[in-house]
C-alpha cells in the first residue's frame, strides 16, 4: 500500500514540532480552540511555523470559530491548511483562502460516506471518535471497522491512537493518513520524543 501520511496534533512547543519534523512527519496541527489544554495562540503559532523545515504542512486546528476571529489568526499565522473540529457547515469551511479538512466524530449507525458528501469542497476528511460534547482529543478509538471502504475523499484516521495500535489501524484501515496527538504526549501539550519517533516507525512499518 502507499506511504501513509503522518500528522502530530496538539503541538505548542517549538521543540516538538521540530522533534516531529525531524523523526518524519508530513504534518504538525496547533490547535485553536481556548478550552482545549493544547490550545495555542496566535504568537506560539506563528513562531512554530516559522520554524519549520520545507514540506512540512502546518495545520490549525478550529471549533466553531466566527469568521472574523479566524480571519485574524489567519493574518498573523501563515497556515497550509485548516481543520474543522465543531459543527461547520459547508459554507463555513470554505473561503478561508487555505484547503480544508472536516473532521467528524464517528459513531455506531452513522452513515459516514453521506456526511463525507456534505462537504464536496474538503481536501479529505478526519474521522474522530464521538464523545459527547468533546471535539476530539479524546484519546478513545472507535470501531474502525465503521469506516466504508470507499470514500470519496481521503481518509485521515484519527482518535486514541498509539505507538503500539497505528500498525494494526494502518493495516486495517488503509488510510491516507494517521493523526495523533495524546498518544504521543508526556504530558496535555507537551510531546514524548520517543514516543513520536515510535509512533512514526510503527505506521511506516506498517505499510
Amino acid at each position: 500500500m502507499p506511504a501513509v501520511r503522518i500528522k502530530i496534533c496538539g503541538i505548542t512547543r517549538v521543540e516538538d514540532a521540530l522533534a516531529a519534523a525531524a523523526a518524519g512527519a508530513d504534518a504538525i496541527g496547533m490547535v485553536f480552540y481556548p478550552a482545549s489544554p493544547r490550545a495555542v495562540t496566535a504568537e506560539q503559532a506563528r513562531a512554530i511555523v516559522a520554524a519549520l523545515p520545507p514540506f512540512v504542512t502546518s495545520v490549525g486546528l478550529f471549533v466553531d470559530m466566527p469568521a472574523a476571529e479566524l480571519a485574524a489568526i489567519l493574518d498573523v499565522v501563515p497556515l497550509d491548511l485548516l481543520q474543522f473540529h465543531g459543527d461547520e457547515t459547508p459554507d463555513a469551511c470554505s473561503g478561508h483562502g487555505r484547503p480544508y479538512i472536516k473532521a467528524l466524530r464517528v459513531r455506531p449507525g452513522d452513515d459516514v460516506a453521506a456526511r463525507v458528501r456534505e462537504f464536496p469542497d474538503a481536501s479529505g476528511v478526519l474521522l474522530d471518535t464521538y464523545v459527547p460534547g468533546i471535539p476530539g482529543g479524546t484519546g478513545e478509538a472507535f470501531d474502525w471497522n465503521l469506516v466504508p471502504a470507499e470514500l470519496d475523499k481521503p481518509v485521515i484516521l484519527a482518535g486514541g491512537l498509539t505507538p503500539e495500535n497505528v500498525g494494526l489501524a494502518v493495516a486495517q484501515v488503509r488510510p491516507y493518513a494517521v493523526d495523533v496527538s495524546g498518544g504521543v504526549e508526556a504530558s496535555k501539550g507537551i510531546k514524548d520524543h520517543d514516543k513520536v519517533r515510535a509512533f512514526i516507525d510503527a505506521a511506516r512499518a506498517a505499510c
